[in-house]
């Protein structure tokens, strides 16, 4: 095994004064694999990716590429930087051309290397777009080209999908499939844990060391939890009383379902009954689920570092009483058109006050578009709407004191502190001057950012600039809330936090409508609608969503993944098969067992054995796939 390391840390210390952002750790990377550095904000995993990439020295210890100092290592290794990387104003060939030759790369290779990796990530059709018109997911894929063609041996990427939909994201991991299949070293973190479930392994780092190193399949059995999930009749009750219940490990609520972790599931599920028989909350259903990496990375966190309760948020504002089911968002047949664009296509929507409702959708779908408009931001071409109890006025001092608003990507003013982010959120929103304190304090608490008020916001990481800017957006206790992503690039603990604040505001009865890309939380949304190319083409709960889907989802284990997805992607719709480390996901439309014997067969003709084969209940991701990819076929314009 030691002749065929790529990457090998020892003792490695990486301090800034007297902080210790990296406390002497050790790591072994395998040539060919693909490794995932997981952890919370502030971990230390940009610190050891940028000694790594010989941007930086380390402290103390070694970093070794192949057998070379990091800092020697350059010429073969290529870097993907958590911030942006790309000129806006070159188009994408000017992009390639330029890296391309700053890496000292022959011209003529450029041009073949480039067209290879555009045409991976099906790009090569925009070499003449400008890199400021790409959508996210689009710009991650022209960074990771030119991150690529110099063809480095090892590939280090420091969240390289944040703020990318599903199937840009679902396309990115089946490119980094390919090229470790052809003996490239990659390492990634990531905040979303149901990207790392992809990779060979993954180490936990907490706290400037690594704890715990392993397959996820390995990390999962080792934390020694089974999952549960959970209907009752009342939710809330439920998570809080299962919250206290002996037996019961973690329970965390989930849209239409709570999520409970346990030992052993036939004495999990008996405690579940008996608790909620005790608090009169009738158990609708309970099913036996597969635990998730994230399920584990908060387990083995919370053993680090038990959870800090959410301090009580300062309530100063009476909400008036409003008939039960009153419509909080309402929009009827609303559209916008930029041009000959059209952006929204007669979207008609009812979200009531204590509602969480999550607009799901790709890279250009018309979400943004859609929340601007309702929150009157922008004017709609046509159709009608309806805003915390008005029809129109939506600009009007009363109605924007009832509203917040957490945008996409302008949120805070990074050359202000914090505590100057929060006065002037505070006065834009009129709270009065009494109150400001208060709640200004409770901001920075949520945000594990007490007595930093003076601390530039541009200094944040961003996980800890989200946290801020979410709780600018509620400092005035709005009664509908719009959320753009609030949880981008944020770890699973503070995603937890973000999710307990949401569904707190949703029981106090404000209405919530939030975006996201990470679907496993979008799972906690009481009613979903997918957007595709401007229309609402879904909705309902995300059970219900889920069910509405044909066909079947297979886990499929075969003895080589990367060659036994290639060859089912050439034989029917590439967006069927996905690989996912040693297993892949293959959506049919046949019977299961038809199926499997058919690719069983397929796989044996070509000397591919396979291990195991079982349906799966879909992902909520499979689900968006699948949506996204029929109405694709439609000739409809998606992401692009």
């Amino acid at each position: 095994m030691a002749n065929n390391l790529a990457i090998q840390i020892r003792h490695l210390k990486k301090n800034y004064g007297p902080v210790e952002a990296v406390k002497g750790i050790n790591l072994d990377v395998q040539a060919g694999e693909i490794f995932g550095l997981i952890g919370p904000d502030g971990a230390g995993k940009t610190s050891t990716f940028q000694i790594l990439g010989g941007v930086m020295s380390a402290t103390e210890g070694t970093a070794e590429m192949f057998g070379v100092n990091a800092r020697d290592a350059r010429p073969f290794v290529g870097y993907l930087t958590q911030a942006f990387s790309l000129y806006q104003d070159l188009s994408v060939q000017e992009n390639i051309d330029y890296l391309g030759e700053l890496r000292l790369v022959p011209r003529a290779e450029i041009k073949v290397r480039g067209q290879r990796y555009l045409k991976m990530f099906d790009m090569d059709r925009f070499t003449a777009r400008l890199a400021g018109r790409l959508s996210g997911g689009m710009k991650q894929k022209l960074a990771l080209t030119c991150a690529l063609i110099a063809e480095p041996k090892i590939l280090l990427l420091d969240e390289p999908t944040t703020g990318v939909d599903p199937v840009s994201r679902r396309e990115f991991w089946d490119a980094l499939a390919q090229l470790s299949a052809e003996g490239m070293t990659i390492i990634v973190a990531t905040p979303y844990l149901d990207e790392a479930e992809r990779c060979h392994r993954v180490a936990l780092m907490f706290d400037g060391e690594i704890h715990e190193v392993g397959t996820p399949k390995e990390l999962k059995e080792r934390v020694g939890l089974q999952r549960l999930e959970v209907r009752a009749a009342d939710l809330r009750r439920a998570e809080d009383v299962l919250s206290e219940t002996p037996d019961i490990h973690d329970a965390q609520r989930f849209g239409d379902r709570l999520d409970v972790m346990v030992k052993d599931t036939a004495t999990g599920e008996r405690a579940v009954r008996e608790a909620l028989h005790r608090a009169d909350n009738p158990v609708i259903e309970i099913r036996h689920g597969v635990p998730t990496l994230e399920n584990t990375f908060v387990s083995v966190l919370r053993n680090l570092h038990p959870e800090q309760p959410i301090a009580p948020f300062p309530l100063r504002r009476e909400f008036r009483q409003r008939k039960e089911g009153a419509i909080a968002i309402g929009a009827n047949k609303l559209n916008k058109r930029f041009g000959e664009f059209h952006a929204v296509k007669d979207i008609t929507l009812d979200i009531k006050y204590g509602e969480i409702y999550g607009l799901l959708g790709a890279n250009g779908a018309g979400k943004t578009t859609t929340i601007k408009m309702l929150c009157g931001l922008i004017e709609a071409t046509s159709g009608e709407m309806t805003l915390a109890d008005e029809k129109g006025g939506f600009r009007s001092s009363f109605v924007r004191q009832r509203i917040g608003y957490m945008s996409q990507k302008f949120s805070l003013y990074d050359d202000l502190t914090i505590g100057e982010n929060l006065d002037f959120f505070a006065g834009v929103y009129g709270i009065p001057r009494q109150d400001r304190e208060a709640k200004k304090q409770w901001v920075l608490e949520f945000a594990e950012l007490d007595g930093k008020a003076d601390q530039m916001v541009g200094s944040l990481p961003g996980g800890w600039k989200q946290r801020v800017a979410f709780g600018a957006a509620i400092m005035h206790e709005p009664s509908v809330l719009f959320l753009d992503e609030p949880t981008s690039g944020v770890d699973p603990i503070a995603r937890r936090q973000f999710w307990t604040m949401i569904n707190h505001l949703a029981d106090r009865g404000v209405a919530i409508l939030i975006t996201t890309h990470y679907l496993e939380e979008a799972e906690q949304c009481n009613r979903l609608g997918l957007m595709v190319a401007g229309e609402l083409v879904a909705e309902g709960t995300p059970t219900g969503i889920k069910a509405e889907q044909g066909g079947h989802l297979l886990e499929v284990y075969p003895s080589e993944p990367q060659r036994a997805t290639s060859l089912l992607k050439a034989d029917r719709e590439s967006w069927r098969v996905s690989q996912f480390g040693d297993r892949m996901h293959v959506i049919v439309d046949d019977d299961v067992q038809t199926e499997i014997a058919r690719i069983t067969n397929r796989l044996g003709e070509s000397g591919i054995q396979v291990l195991r084969a079982e349906e799966e209940t879909y992902s909520l991701e499979d689900v968006f796939i699948v949506v996204v990819e029929k109405a694709r076929a439609k000739g409809k314009y998606v992401g692009e």
